[in-house]
């Protein structure tokens, strides 16, 4: 028997915990349970199937035919395999500011010894394809070697027009590279790297892909390889060459994350069971949704969206704006505490200023309601002014959606 007079106060709390962070994001059981085994021999049959189908399934939804490059990493080791692959030190890039993870990918560009020229942004609107082209026309001597993009800024909520860029740098008639992160929209949103003219893709396992953290992903395109192969090496883990022998093991470096494959492939099962447009469709229905419910209670002032142009509202994640005297992390940290319902806070400088509302990846519109319910309460126990009623004018817009789009299920 334990000893009562040990036992603390804190409060038993029962029920289910939701997961509304952008990550890292609820994970499927069947994903957990593909998981759920034992390590193997690197060369067994079942695990090199496995594995194999993963790298080439993977391109299905980056929507390349180029190379998929898979690391033991998070999204950050994504970044550094793309950089230290395709960039040397003393070479230049071009970062169009677009929020905290913008900001974070240029500060690991430059302890790299590449050199970042930053277009500002307001950390509210999306990218201006015409200040791309603006800047690359003076580079007349080509000193800009690649143009770092996010295609959704997770700190912000605002999702960047990647096509537009593209064109943006061709006309300028420019030859750097097109490097784009989709950490945050892989899977979520559309995503055509061949037809969109990206050379360079990073993603991480732990948002649209359903996985848990633990896995970052690269594609490059025959362009990018081709750069690469052509720049002397001063890399180990990251290098693709060394990942693209013929050996499988060469393909992690070493040991692979065999438990992590084998969860990956449960997902994109998963994924190309549902099919990539309607989870999409999915996702477009739920951001809706979702802000729906935030347009509602701004009635009173003291909360609001965080992108201002809603054609590039994030289907992934809504980041809120709190009023001054009003405290974001509070908001989060009762939603956590109390609700049981975790939510993302603010970023850079949106520290203290933000929350954040994940509804990406393996969620639906009852998951959902509940999130927005434990917020609208929430705002209630901290008596933050808003509009009631956040909740149902998120279930009539899934209402109107389902008769319009007939037996999709959201």
């Amino acid at each position: 028997m334990p000893d009562a007079s040990k036992m603390t106060n804190r409060p038993i709390k029962r029920g289910h915990k939701f997961l509304n962070t952008p990550g890292p994001t609820h994970v499927p059981d069947r994903v957990l349970s593909a998981m759920h085994r034992q390590t193997m021999d690197l060369s067994d049959p079942e695990f090199l199937a496995a594995s194999m189908s993963c790298f080439e399934d993977l391109k299905r939804v980056f929507g390349t035919e180029g190379e998929i490059f898979l690391y033991a990493a998070n999204g950050h080791g994504g970044w550094e395999a793309a950089l230290v692959n395709t960039l040397q030190p003393g070479d230049t890039v071009l970062v169009p500011e677009t929020g905290n993870f913008s900001n974070s990918w240029s500060n690991m560009t430059r302890q790299l010894g590449i050199n970042v020229e930053t277009i500002p942004g307001d950390w509210r609107r999306a990218i201006d394809p015409a200040a791309i082209t603006e800047r690359l026309q003076r580079d007349k001597t080509r000193q800009i070697k690649a143009v770092l993009l996010i295609q959704t800024e997770t700190a912000t909520g605002v999702t960047n027009d990647i096509p537009a860029c593209r064109k943006a740098i061709d006309a300028a008639g420019h030859p750097a590279l097109m490097l784009v992160d989709t950490i945050a929209s892989l899977g979520t949103i559309p995503y055509r790297m061949d037809e969109w003219g990206v050379d360079v893709t990073m993603a991480a396992s732990q948002k649209g892909l359903m996985m848990a953290p633990g896995l970052g992903i690269c594609a490059a395109s025959e362009k990018a390889i081709k750069v690469h192969q052509a720049q002397p090496g001063n890399r180990a883990y990251w290098d693709w060459d060394t990942r693209m022998k013929a050996e499988h093991y060469r393909k992690f470096c070493g040991t692979a994350p065999q438990l992590m494959i084998f969860g990956l492939r449960a997902a994109l099962d998963m994924i190309f069971e549902e099919g990539l447009e309607t989870i999409f469709e999915r996702h477009r229905v739920l951001g809706a949704a979702t802000r729906a419910a935030i347009d509602h209670w701004s009635g009173a002032g003291a909360v609001e969206l965080n992108c201002l142009d809603r054609l590039h509202a994030s289907d992934g994640v809504s980041t809120i704006l709190v009023k001054e005297g009003y405290d974001a992390d509070a908001i989060r940290t009762l939603c956590r505490d109390e609700m049981m319902v975790g939510l993302g806070g603010g970023l850079g400088d949106l520290s203290s200023k933000a929350f954040r509302i994940g509804h990406m990846g393996d969620t639906n519109a009852s998951m959902l309601y509940a999130a927005l319910a434990s917020v609208e309460a929430t705002l209630c126990y901290l008596d933050v002014p808003h509009t009631p009623g956040g909740v149902t004018a998120a279930i009539e817009h899934v209402v109107a959606a389902k008769k319009r789009l007939g037996a999709t299920t959201f």
